[in-house]
């Protein structure tokens, strides 16, 4: 796969630096960076000026919601996302999105202001060394420390972000290079050679399949994939009647109304599907590193070699066989390999039919809501928020519990996205939602955040605000840090401690910047809700008032307490059940004049 061209342009007069990278994140096709200004980059600024018809720049509030939008950029077009920090604490606060980018496989450049050279060493006023402390997250960090070096240095940093498997990049620009003033050769726009796909390992590939009964197809790395490389694995898997499962947080790596379409298998997953997947005789692993939270903390195969057949594809070599001992490791490009598989002759009359449908039929009824308890059916809402949504559309998430609601009943189409850090980062929704409305603002989209998420990045919302921008934001506020205490009270039962919040009124909070809040504490309540917050045209904010005994789509607090009280662990006395209970809402929403009634 080839990207740019390959024109040469040199420089007609000296130029400086820090304009220098503005030029080459324009050379390079890099259309929008997210920033928080800062003095240790002020010609960097100064040089997206120049090119402002070419770079757009949104400025942020807060590094770590910079870093998350250019990382959800990354994932959603495969182009590296660019973030600019300032030194210090600016490069601290973003140090999360480079950690997501790095697990995520996504490709990302962070620019980082830095002291100047001559006051290395010398504690320096926010002095850090971003070799050493990026070095175990970021593919790749270095320091600008000469001018005419910046086409090189920059051309390299885009080649790897995406090369292999893609990830972050940080690259230090000390503040006398920026000023500096050279004349060199701007250099190329980076092309990247994707490793081709060999066919005599698809026709293996194909002869291993030919001889399974119980095949699975595990898809994973989300910015991997194109439109065609997506479309090339369903019509491969439905033509040769495939079940396919995805890693966790990678929907957007499949068409979930597609038949072969079996969920997902991560954080939280069907126990059902779990338990099937253990019997699969074979394994097609496509962009999936078959790392700790698909196979469910190294147990859903034999380690090191599994029982199953299993055939890996990834495109990067050391990747391959990391962890699982393979049987066939192919080093592809996944859409090369797609494109391939599809071509290939069906495997005929194959004897795993029913399998495939007694997987799909597991995940559609796995799409049925339960019975559950209190006023607010979060399942059935997914149900009804499945047939708002538009044929195009981008879902965000945060890390938590209420995350499985939508992993679990919905199924998104082919246009449709959903996106999130599966490094587990809080804080990611709201940001990430604001990059997807940057790369394309008259598509819908949705971030679902918990109410403890929101409150470390829902400022941002201030930068949707500033930019013209109006996603959806659905908070799921229980009151509380909702995995954290799953676990607690599954391992600590009835001692709950440091879990509990005390939250504003979400729904105020984005009226005061002028936007649309609605607060829903019934079913019924949910679809009108959403249709107003999406007609409203503006950034708009649905505070879904959660039962608090419903930890998740699967567990209560209930529940897991009456579990513990059967297997006799630590009854509780009369005092410590009152004090364990489930924390009481903290206010009542009332409809105020001049609004719907919410």
């Amino acid at each position: 796969m080839t990207t740019g061209t390959a024109k040469t342009v040199a420089t007609r007069a000296p130029v400086s630096g820090g304009r220098m990278i503005a030029s080459q994140l324009a050379l390079h096709g890099a259309d929008t960076v997210f920033a928080v200004p800062g003095e240790s980059y002020l010609d960097l600024l100064d040089g997206l000026y120049e090119v402002r018809d070419q770079v757009r720049l949104i400025t942020c509030r807060f590094e770590a919601g910079a870093v998350n939008m250019a990382e959800a950029y990354g994932k959603l077009t495969g182009r590296p996302g660019v973030a600019i920090v300032t030194r210090g604490p600016g490069a601290c606060h973003g140090a999360i999105g480079v950690h997501t980018a790095q697990q995520d496989s996504t490709p990302l450049i962070m620019l980082v202001g830095q002291i100047p050279s001559d006051e290395t060493d010398r504690d320096s006023f926010q002095e850090i060394d971003y070799r050493r402390m990026f070095g175990g997250i970021a593919k790749w960090v270095t320091q600008i420390e000469h001018a005419d070096r910046v086409p090189e240095i920059m051309h390299r940093a885009f080649h790897v972000a995406v090369s292999g498997r893609p990830g972050p990049v940080v690259i230090a620009l000390p503040e006398g290079m920026q000023l500096d003033k050279v004349t060199v050769p701007s250099g190329a726009r980076y092309a990247v050679a994707q490793p081709a796909c060999e066919p005599s390992q698809v026709a293996a590939m194909r002869e291993m399949l030919s001889k399974a009964r119980r095949p699975l197809v595990l898809l994973g790395g989300g910015a991997f994939w194109t439109d065609a490389g997506r479309a090339d694995i369903r019509a491969f898997a439905e033509a040769n009647r495939l079940p396919v499962a995805v890693g966790f947080r990678r929907q957007m790596c499949v068409d979930g109304s597609s038949a072969s379409y079996v969920g997902d298998i991560g954080v939280g997953p069907d126990p059902a599907l779990v338990a099937r997947a253990r019997e699969a005789d074979f394994i097609l692993a496509v962009g999936n590193r078959l790392g700790e939270s698909v196979t469910q903390g190294y147990t859903l195969f034999a380690h090191p070699k599994p029982d199953a057949t299993i055939v890996q594809v990834y495109p990067a070599a050391e990747e391959l066989s990391r962890v699982f001992q393979t049987d066939l490791a192919i080093l592809a490009d996944v859409n090369a390999f797609a494109a391939a598989a599809r071509a290939m002759a069906p495997i005929e009359r194959a004897p795993w039919a029913k399998w495939t449908s007694d997987l799909r039929a597991l995940r559609e009824a796995g799409r049925t809501p339960p019975d559950y308890a209190g006023a607010l059916d979060l399942g059935a809402c997914m149900r009804t928020l499945e047939s708002l949504l538009p044929e195009e559309c981008v879902l965000t998430t945060d890390a938590g519990n209420f995350s499985g609601w939508a992993t679990r009943f919905l199924n998104l189409g082919p246009r449709q996205r959903y996106i999130g850090p599966c490094n587990g980062a809080m804080g990611y929704a709201v940001p990430a939602a604001i990059g997807a409305k940057v790369l394309k603002p008259g598509r819908m989209t949705v971030a679902f955040v918990g109410d403890g998420g929101f409150l470390m990045t829902g400022q941002e919302i201030a930068t949707a605000f500033h930019h013209g921008l109006n996603p959806i934001i659905l908070v799921f506020n229980n009151q509380m840090y909702g995995t954290i205490r799953m676990h607690q009270e599954r391992d600590y039962p009835y001692r709950v401690s440091g879990t509990s919040l005390t939250n504003p009124d979400f729904a105020k909070f984005i009226e005061s910047f002028g936007g649309h809040g609605e607060t829903v504490t019934k079913t019924a309540e949910f679809a009108p809700a959403f249709e107003r917050a999406a007609a409203s045209g503006k950034p708009a904010l649905i505070e879904l008032m959660c039962d608090p005994d419903q930890l998740s789509s699967r567990a209560s607090i209930s529940g897991l307490r009456a579990k513990a009280k059967a297997e006799g662990r630590m009854p509780p006395t009369p005092a410590s059940r009152e004090a364990a209970k489930p924390a009481a809402r903290s206010r009542a929403p009332a409809p105020r004049a001049g609004k719907p009634k919410r």
